[in-house]
């Protein structure tokens, strides 16, 4: 296939997905390019996968393209953020209420630090598909489970998706109100997982703070007209990390095993196959531990010429460091920023106007 051929197609598939696409042959157009932070969520095991916990800001290096990165904000697990400067500053906890415009205020101003580094923001994605038909139930649960687990501070969206993606709750604080939503999903007919991913990711990229996206699938994609790259790119452009529980159905077909391991390695999330819903427990299990454990850092990127793909490198600075594995975001594309907001993408909701 042909460059042009494929730009076609790509330009196609955004059209169909209610994205709004802008040409050059446009007059005065308002778009420009913001990188204003960066943001990772790190993790940092030994050699045995356990975690390591007590780092400090100044045990970490960044690098953007090979450029050495000062860290802007700094904060481990749980715990609050702290501005990285002289003297080292407590951001307030106090985050943004549930009925906040996402990435900005009331008055239209634009995101201020505390917004931008505060919270976690967790989207759950339910494969509803006929894939789901044994294992509804069994999944309902584990899904459930995790719910009632993650800390109070986060806020939780839950998402269905067969061919046509459902918003079925929107993000809150409200554990009654999710389980509710999770409860009231039916099965439906075939998977379109990465058209309701792409979906998913930019709902979650329109919200600040820590953000990330958990799937469960039941099984391989059939009905997407979005390629799985393109995806991974968004999530990793966007900071969102992607974690994936799958079942054994998914596994027994590579194509799909390699997409989830790359995706979710790409954005510094994890992919798991689990053979029965002891293993979905404990996959929650792994990734609400793995939320209570990351390390979140941010920087303002230096002066960059590059407007393409830019590589980002997370290390530990000393030798006896070096025995560590450090899991992030690979990288990231400096997304087009638009004075207006952008029109919201068109798909099925549950939720209440």
């Amino acid at each position: 296939m042909t460059n042009k051929s494929r730009s076609r197609i790509t330009l196609s598939v955004l059209l169909m997905l209610g994205l709004r696409v802008h040409t050059k042959a446009q007059e005065n157009p308002d778009i420009h390019v913001v990188v204003n932070m960066v943001q990772l969520n790190v993790a940092v095991t030994d050699k045995k996968g356990n975690y390591v916990t007590g780092l400090k800001p100044s045990d970490f290096t960044i690098l953007e393209d090979g450029i050495l990165e000062r860290t802007a904000t700094f904060a481990e697990g749980n715990g609050p953020a702290r501005r990285i400067g002289v003297i080292e500053e407590p951001v307030p906890s106090a985050g943004p209420s549930d009925n906040a415009p996402a990435g900005g205020t009331d008055s239209g101003q634009p995101p201020t630090l505390d917004s931008l580094v505060n919270g976690a923001n967790v989207f759950v994605l339910f494969d509803t598909s006929d894939y789901m038909y044994r294992g509804f139930v069994f999944a309902q649960d584990a899904i459930s489970e995790f719910i009632r687990s993650l800390e109070t501070a986060d806020k939780i969206a839950f998402y269905s998706y067969s061919r046509d993606l459902s918003r079925v709750a929107a993000l809150t604080a409200d554990r009654s109100q999710l389980l509710r939503a999770v409860r009231s999903t039916v099965a439906g007919d075939q998977a379109a997982l990465y058209n309701a991913l792409l979906l998913t990711l930019k709902d979650a990229a329109q919200n600040t703070g820590r953000k990330v996206v958990v799937v469960f699938s039941n099984g391989p994609d059939n009905s997407s007209v979005v390629p799985p790259e393109d995806v991974a790119e968004f999530a990793q452009s966007a900071g969102v990390s992607i974690y994936m529980i799958s079942t054994q159905q998914a596994r027994l077909e590579p194509v799909s095993t390699a997409v989830f391991d790359r995706m979710t390695a790409a954005t510094g999330g994890k992919a798991y196959f689990a053979r029965n819903w002891k293993d979905e427990h404990m996959a929650f299990a792994s990734i609400r531990d793995d939320l209570a454990h990351l390390y979140s850092l941010s920087y303002y990127p230096k002066a960059n010429p590059n407007q393409g793909w830019r590589t980002i490198t997370v290390k530990l600075a000393g030798d006896q460091m070096k025995k560590y594995k450090v899991r992030t975001r690979n990288g990231y594309r400096p997304q087009p920023t638009r004075f207006s907001g952008e029109p919201k993408v068109t798909a099925s909701s549950s939720m209440p106007q």
